[in-house]
């Protein structure tokens, strides 16, 4: 037995490392040295509980037979599971470890080959293939706050400082039973922070695939651009050239980003759905335009009705010679109406420009009248209509863009109220800015590059490659690789994305990655990084700046 200060020595120092160790694996090693170490026991055994009620093998070290495997080790365990219920569902009593999970009570057995309490076949089996001759046991339960047990720690053969085989004694047992304890109160405690971990992990995801299906054109945006952030963040911190080299990420900082990455959109919970799904211009809860083609439909009935009356009168007045001209100018009124309608069914689409032209002829069109079924004139087009109609780009007005930006303005307000802790301190700063542009005309702060951190930088070229790839917006087809890159390539030059995280999004072939992931087949298609705009390979990059220092 060592001396009463190294015992004391040792306990301080297993109760730093309990309180100090983030790897249950590693934990539950270090305790089965430290126990191994101050009862000098020449092996060992920790077993954990499984959801199936079954011991499992954790970590095995035997100094004699030089056996170290599971912890830190590399070398796997391959030995089965221990049964400690029969199929019938009877408690299993005669095996040591068995018993000890049941009865909930250390086992303290001098000679193992003596005892006629258990069945210890499997250790005789053992030392017969091994040539060990396994003595003294010690097997304690590792209980947690509600009474469960949670795992095993067995102890085999205590050497005295001969070297030679002796009983584990009362002492050690009570040593051994009071470190156990600790155990198993840092093993729950890591194990309530791992499940903490994972339920938080689950409802944040759980969030962003609501906010995806809570509309059927935002796909899995929510899902993806996570996953494209991370694969560029991995890319920038592996770079050792350029601006971008001194930038690193510790696995704290790395989980903090995608952490991020999940809760970038998590305002969009406040956005009405009608806005989010606006495909068309006259859409709110429907699509207005079988409304306004009802009209036009309506206004040629009219016509319709009008050169009738006309031609009979004609008739009735002896003069067939002008039904003719009567009928000609009815087909011309028709053909116009059904021009101007089409033309209203087509701008309602939306796209990327809709000239001045356009507008002066939509409110022209505007201006003609139909007859409600109450007799009433009424403006083909509504001044809502007209409004909606105009939008130059997109299906989206001015109101319906602020009420969509304002979707940051609730993602940060959300994220900050909630209390972070410490590793997890800047995810509202990560997430809340990946609509900003480098210039500072983006939303919802107007920051500058400056102003932002490279995680969020990073995020912003993300969230900007998905939308641009995506195939499921109501707005857009999904764009191939070479305009995707085409694009995000003028917008490095407009100031809009950083330059240097988007060179190594070209540099590292992020893009390709992602899109061989998550992109259609079709879409992927030849890219030409000459017609990228602003893209400068990296070798002659670094060697520009090779020239300048």
């Amino acid at each position: 037995m060592s001396s009463l200060f190294e015992i004391v020595k040792t306990l301080n120092s297993i109760g730093i490392e309990l309180s100090t160790e983030k790897d249950t694996d590693k934990l539950i090693e270090k305790i089965l040295l430290n126990v191994k170490k101050i009862t000098n026991a020449d092996g060992g055994s920790i077993y954990s509980v499984t959801e199936n009620k079954e011991l499992e093998f954790k970590v095995i070290i035997n100094d004699t037979l030089d056996i170290y495997m599971g912890g830190s080790s590399d070398v796997e365990i391959t030995f089965p599971k221990l049964a400690i219920f029969h199929p019938g569902g009877e408690k299993i009593t005669n095996m040591v470890v068995a018993r000890c999970y049941h009865d909930k009570k250390a086992i303290n057995i001098p000679d193992v080959y003596e005892t006629s309490e258990f069945d210890t076949s499997g250790t005789l089996k053992f030392d017969q293939q091994t040539g060990y001759r396994t003595q003294s046991n010690m097997t304690i339960p590792l209980i947690n706050h509600e009474n469960d047990v949670i795992g095993v720690l067995q102890l085999i053969n205590r050497l005295d400082k001969d070297g030679n085989v002796v009983a584990f004694s009362d002492e050690d047992l009570e040593i051994c039973q009071s470190l156990a304890s600790q155990a198993a109160v840092a093993i729950t405690n890591k194990n309530l922070i791992n499940e903490l971990k994972n339920l938080f992990e689950s409802f944040i995801k759980m969030l962003a695939t609501a906010i995806d299906e809570k509309s059927p054109y935002t796909g899995s945006h929510c899902r993806k651009v996570p996953v494209l952030t991370m694969m560029l963040a991995d890319a920038v911190n592996e770079v050792d050239y350029g601006p971008m080299k001194t930038f690193a990420m510790d696995e704290k900082e790395r989980y903090e980003l995608q952490i991020a990455g999940w809760l970038h959109d998590c305002g969009k919970v406040t956005t009405p759905e009608y806005v989010m799904d606006k495909a068309t211009k006259l859409e709110t809860i429907f699509d207005r335009i079988e409304l306004v083609k009802t009209r036009f439909e309506l206004k040629i009935k009219e016509l319709e009705n009008h050169f009738l009356k006309q031609k009979l009168n004609a008739l009735e007045q002896g003069n067939p010679d002008i039904i003719e001209a009567l009928e000609e100018d009815y087909r011309q009124q028709v053909e116009k109406i059904k021009e101007y309608r089409d033309f209203i069914e087509h701008t309602n689409i939306g796209g990327e420009f809709l000239s001045d032209e356009a507008i002066e002829r939509i409110e022209s069109i505007a201006k003609l009248q139909w007859t409600n079924e109450k007799g009433q004139k009424r403006p083909l087009l509504t001044s809502d209509e007209v409004y909606n109609l105009s939008i130059r780009k997109g299906t989206l007005t001015a109101e319906e863009r602020l009420t969509i930006q304002n979707h940051m303005v609730s993602t940060i307000k959300i994220l900050e109220s909630l209390p972070f802790p410490k590793h997890l301190q800047k995810v509202p700063e990560f997430a809340g800015g990946h609509h900003e542009r480098m210039d500072g005309k983006g939303y919802p702060k107007g920051l500058t590059r400056e102003q932002m951190s490279v995680q969020a930088r990073v995020m912003a070229i993300a969230d900007i490659f998905e939308a641009l790839s995506a195939v499921d917006r109501p707005y857009k087809k999904g764009k191939p690789l070479s305009e995707c890159l085409y694009i995000m390539g003028k917008m490095r030059l407009d100031n809009h994305i950083d330059p240097d995280l988007f060179d190594i999004f070209i540099d590292k072939k992020v893009y390709l990655q992602y899109a061989q992931q998550h992109m259609q087949a079709n879409q992927i298609d030849e890219v030409d990084l000459n017609k990228i705009p602003g893209y400068v390979p990296k070798e002659l990059r670094i060697k520009a700046e090779n020239k300048s220092l």
